[in-house]
């Protein structure tokens, strides 16, 4: 099983019409050979499965790609945390992750934002 990088940039919205590389995610998750995030081996490794949140202007976000009830995917920034502030994907466990492809997130403040698949590469051995 190989981990890989997931970079999400935000896609075309109204405040950004070329979309923008300043603003989403990177996530080590394990993938298929399909490119969906494979629950089973994300269970034996869940805890080098991180997220960093970066945008424009704010201090990046620290957490973890986290599997919950129903199949769904989340961010969790926060061990011990609400998971209702988590911010999950909009069906993560149906979605390819292959670079061009868009995917969507809800975010903390309850908007469901949009993201382009800008990069998928091997995370670094540890």
């Amino acid at each position: 099983m190989t981990l890989t990088i997931v970079r999400l940039e935000l896609a075309r919205d109204p405040e950004h019409p070329q979309g923008s590389s300043s603003h989403g995610y990177e996530f080590v998750a394990p993938l298929n050979d399909d490119g969906r995030i494979d629950a089973e081996a994300w269970r034996k490794v869940r805890g080098r499965c991180r997220v960093r949140r970066f945008w424009e202007g704010e201090t990046d976000e620290m957490g973890h790609l986290v599997h919950r009830r129903g199949g769904t995917w989340a961010f969790h920034y926060d061990v011990a945390g609400d998971p209702d502030e988590d911010e999950p994907g909009y069906r993560f466990d149906d979605h390819v992750f292959k670079d061009g492809e868009y995917v969507s997130l809800r975010e903390q403040d309850g908007e469901l934002m949009t993201f382009r698949v800008a990069s998928v590469r091997p995370a670094p051995e540890q």
